[in-house]
């Protein structure tokens, strides 16, 4: 089936679907001029707008992810288990370590270097489920466990269900590779309509206001790498210059193509990552890392119900409920607005795979490989936390991006370790700003996988863009604002996503795996 269809034109040397592209272009543009005309007022609005939609829906998004976890699960080893995406005949595009790396990468990447050492620092200081009176021993691993929520199976459940009902109507059904295309089974060719074109926008305004939430804590946690190596000021004008030179990077890399720009720059980040990881592990405690991690498996398994489905009904709107809204509440936000950008990518990637493969590759291995780095980061600081060493705290106070920095200076190697960490950073930076461009094209110009370059250019530019203003309008409040805005109408369109795919998937099954009678 070609992916150029009536609904898309060629204009300016452009191959788009032009109602979605420019539709999302101007509402975007409304937000980011609305932002920067209104000045600091915006943060406050930032603010209100944030709590409001958190109050009223944060239950929505714990039932959601829940249920998602459940479904991805149950599709894995049920019947449908062994449909292979793109057929009985394909054969997978990547290796398994491709494949896993540019899982990782596209999946994580920036929030887990932002977020590693400050989150088990927070949730060790305070969390709405210590008791007065608790030992250290006993914050530390509710600390963890609460972190291993937010970024365990439950997130990558919201991947792989999202980027599974892609994968299964673009190479099973011969669909373009759009959200829209999911919905063939309830919507039928009414998906090429002004209804498909709606869901798109949607999707491609999720993409990029999650998107430029990880950019905007990249860009910040560089910064101040460069601030403590280099004295180097953490200033917003210094912050723009780094978006632009890291959207350069990220822009050559999106042109050289899927195979020898994101691919090969998603497996040095893995090489990277895992050679800063196992630098801290070996410097570090590293008895009490491999211990604490064995524990934290543990401890997030035992309570994985408990911390899973807690809403908080019964502690009233005091600062406990603030808590769960810029934690909780935000991170399923955050998952659910990257769950486009995520699943196109994943789906792109994942040809020639069982469904039970997919899930289980999906679910298992990226959340090991984010408990193991959470364990080795955050079990380093709260073992320093735990020894009266409180300078990682009063830096987390100070700046939450230079958590990390202020960890490695506790070990020996200390610049090395601060050199690979910045360069990391920015490697995560492009490897996410060039995918999530790459996934935005795709969606912009109806499922098509040979746009020009331009036009890659211009979505990744837009990402950027995106980033510096929500930084200068509002800070790390405006990101988790636009994220938690933009995840609200994804989560509505995600639930009828598994209805359809479930029929769909229900039909094929019966047509090319049934045993005839």
């Amino acid at each position: 089936m070609s992916h150029l269809r009536s609904d898309q034109k060629t204009f300016w040397g452009i191959k788009a679907n032009a109602t979605v592209s420019i539709t999302s272009i101007l509402i975007i543009a409304i937000l980011v001029i609305s932002t920067l005309i209104v000045g600091d007022p915006m943060e406050e609005w930032f603010k209100k707008t944030q709590t409001t939609v958190a109050n009223n829906v944060g239950w929505l998004f714990i039932l959601l992810v829940n249920g998602l976890l459940f479904y991805a699960i149950y599709l894995g080893f049920s019947k449908y288990g062994k449909v292979k995406i793109g057929g009985k005949d394909a054969e997978p595009e990547f290796s398994q370590t491709a494949w896993f790396a540019m899982l990782f990468s596209a999946g994580m990447g920036i929030g887990l270097l932002f977020w590693s050492v400050a989150e088990p620092v927070f949730h060790f200081n305070g969390n709405p489920f210590l008791k007065e009176g608790g030992s250290p021993a006993v914050a530390a691993e509710k600390a963890m466990g609460i972190t291993f929520l937010h970024w365990g199976v439950h997130a990558w459940a919201l991947y792989a269900v999202v980027g599974l009902a892609l994968a299964f109507f673009t190479f099973n059904l011969k669909l373009p590779l759009t959200v829209r295309s999911i919905f063939f089974p309830l919507l039928g060719k009414k998906i090429y309509g002004p209804i498909g074109d709606v869901i798109d926008i949607i999707a491609v305004i999720a993409t990029l206001f999650g998107l430029a939430t990880s950019l905007g804590f990249g860009v910040q946690q560089v910064n101040a790498g460069l601030n403590y190596l280099f004295d180097i000021p953490t200033t917003n004008t210094v912050e723009l210059i780094l978006i632009v030179i890291i959207t350069l990077f990220a822009t050559l890399s999106l042109v050289l193509g899927l195979d020898k720009g994101i691919r090969m720059l998603s497996e040095w980040n893995m090489r990277l990552a895992l050679g800063l990881m196992l630098m801290v592990l070996l410097v570090g405690p590293t008895l009490f890392i491999l211990k604490s991690f064995v524990q934290n498996l543990g401890y997030y398994v035992y309570e994985f119900f408990e911390l899973s489905f807690w809403t908080n009904s019964y502690k009233g709107v005091g600062t406990d409920k603030n808590w769960q809204n810029s934690w909780t509440v935000f991170y399923w936000a955050w998952w659910i607005s990257w769950s486009p950008f995520v699943g196109i990518f994943i789906a792109r990637i994942s040809k020639g795979r069982t469904i039970k493969e997919f899930v289980l590759g999906v679910l298992i291995v990226p959340s090991l490989l984010t408990f193991l780095w959470l364990s080795v980061f955050g079990g380093s600081a709260l073992y320093q936390e735990l020894i009266g060493n409180h300078s990682i705290t009063e830096a987390v106070n100070k700046n939450i991006a230079t958590a990390i920095y202020f960890l490695l200076e506790q070990y020996p190697f200390t610049t090395f370790a601060s050199i690979l960490t910045v360069i990391l950073v920015t490697s995560f930076f492009v490897t996410s700003s060039d995918s999530g461009s790459f996934v935005v094209d795709t969606l912009t110009s109806g499922g098509r996988h040979d746009a020009p370059v331009g036009q890659k250019i211009f979505w990744a530019s837009m990402e950027g863009l995106i980033a510096g203003v929500l930084l200068m309008g509002g800070g790390l409040t405006a990101l988790q604002t636009a994220s938690i805005l933009t995840g609200l109408p994804f989560s509505i369109i995600i639930i009828i996503m598994c209805f359809s795919f479930y029929k769909a998937l229900s039909d094929y099954y019966n047509e090319h795996y049934q045993k005839k009678k």
